[in-house]
């Protein structure tokens, strides 16, 4: 499965907030969009991401309070990227190795949209049930003339 599959079935909707709007107005739209991260753009190109996890750091550097901090000095500037094509086995590696629970995916220098660790989780046990589910519908509808069992102790009689 392909990082392409994920972003197929999750939409194209993306939020971003540009590097010199002020901290309070990125967290007021990421409480409204009820969103953990938002993608920071400067002149079309992908600069940083700004996740809860920036956000709780500079509250915390601030002595509580945003004040007129901006997103630039708050943002994470070197965020963990895929692209579409990326397998989600290696976007899963990545992301436990950088504690990442956003990722954005670039296609060159193309933003397409951003992957959640939760969006990764749901692919995979998606997955899971499906492959569950087939093999389940399989056994179910063995053939009565092809017992495993018998051709089983066949095969071991011929040896």
């Amino acid at each position: 499965m392909k990082v392409s599959d994920i972003l197929r079935v999750k939409g194209n909707t993306l939020y971003t907030v540009t590097p010199d709007e002020p901290l309070a107005v990125a967290l007021r739209t990421m409480a409204e969009l009820d969103i953990g991260s938002l993608c920071v753009m400067s002149h079309g190109d992908l600069i940083g991401m700004l996740t809860f996890r920036e956000v709780i750091q500079a509250v915390v550097r601030n002595g509580g309070v945003v004040g007129d901090t901006l997103v630039r000095s708050t943002m994470d500037d070197q965020p963990l990227t895929c692209t579409p094509e990326t397998e989600l086995d290696e976007v899963r590696r990545m992301m436990l190795l950088r504690h990442a629970r956003y990722m954005p995916v670039l296609n060159q220098r193309t933003l397409m949209g951003v992957i959640s660790f939760y969006d990764v989780a749901k692919a995979v046990v998606d997955s899971q049930d499906f492959e569950n589910r087939m093999l389940k519908a399989y056994i179910r509808d063995w053939p009565v003339d092809q017992d495993p069992g018998v051709e089983a102790a066949a095969a071991q009689s011929k040896l």
